[in-house]
C-alpha cells in the first residue's frame, strides 16, 4: 500500500506529464478563457451576432481593466518556443502545488 507521501508525488509526476505533453497537442490560439470570461463579466452575449466594433481575438468589447500575466498565454515569450509553454506549465503546476498544500495545512491548523 502506499503511503501519503508516495501518493502525492505520484500525482505530482502524473499531473506534470499531463502538463507537459499538452503543451504539445494544445491550440495555437486558445480563445475560450477570454471568451468566457467577457460573457460572465456581461460584455458579450453567450448567443447572437458579433458587436461591429468587436475584439477580433477574443470577440468582445473593452472590459474596463487591464493586467499582465506572469506567464501570458502559458508561455514564457516567443523567443522561448515550445520550452517556454513547458516551463510555464510546470511552475504553475508546481505553484497551484504549493498553494494547496499551503491552504491545507493552514485548514490543519486551525482546527487544533
Amino acid at each position: 500500500m502506499m503511503d501519503t507521501k508516495q501518493f502525492l508525488v505520484a500525482g505530482v509526476v502524473v499531473a506534470l506529464l499531463i502538463g507537459v505533453t499538452a503543451v504539445f497537442f494544445a491550440a495555437g490560439d486558445p480563445d475560450g478563457l477570454e471568451s468566457t470570461a467577457l460573457v460572465v463579466q456581461g460584455v458579450k452575449d453567450l448567443t447572437g451576432p458579433t458587436p461591429e466594433d468587436a475584439d477580433p481575438e477574443a470577440v468582445g468589447q473593452d472590459v474596463g481593466f487591464e493586467y499582465e500575466a506572469p506567464m501570458p498565454d502559458y508561455t514564457m515569450g516567443e523567443d522561448a518556443g515550445k520550452m517556454g509553454e513547458v516551463v510555464a506549465v510546470v511552475a504553475g503546476t508546481l505553484l497551484a502545488l504549493l498553494l494547496v498544500l499551503g491552504v491545507g495545512k493552514a485548514v490543519t491548523a486551525s482546527k487544533h
